[in-house]
């Protein structure tokens, strides 16, 4: 299985990208985890709230493929704990799932293409973070999922 974290926009903060990294890189040991960035939409001044997502949503859908399992970082997602994050990973992986995006989108959410195209979504918390932070803490429980599935001691219950 292969994992990407499909993102709009870039990381300015270099703690949180060299932080991201870290995790990146200890993911390769698990599986094939890539991170994709978009650009952010330009010239958003001037759009509504709806044409800005809509504009993303036109990104983000030319960025899946048709067997892809797409999973939205979104505030209205289920809300995991880490052990059972592990285990909705593992059932992926159990049944054969190939490749899984999890998307963070712009500042207003996702479109409604968007959310018709999604397969699930998952909340890290049902506190608000900027998207860089969402980043980050999505790889770490990433990492950390892999850890406890592989018995690891990174986690502690």
């Amino acid at each position: 299985m292969r994992i990407t974290l499909l993102c709009i926009g870039k990381t300015d903060d270099a703690h949180f990208a060299a932080a991201i990294e870290k995790f990146r890189l200890r993911l390769k040991h698990y599986i094939t985890f890539n991170m994709v960035v978009i650009p952010d939409v330009k010239h958003t001044k001037h759009l509504s709230v709806d044409e800005q997502k809509a504009r993303e949503a036109a990104l983000l859908l030319k960025q899946f493929a048709p067997g892809d399992q797409v999973v939205l970082l979104d505030e209205r997602g289920k809300e995991y704990r880490s052990v059972e994050f592990a285990d909705y990973l593992n059932k992926l992986l159990i049944t054969s799932v190939q490749h899984v995006v999890f998307v963070v989108g712009g500042p207003y959410g996702f479109d409604d293409a968007v959310y018709r195209r999604a397969n699930g979504r998952i909340s890290l918390s049902r506190m608000t973070f900027s998207h860089q932070m969402v980043r980050l803490f999505f790889v770490e429980q990433l990492y950390r999922a892999f850890s406890i599935l592989r018995g690891e001691p990174y986690h502690h219950e």
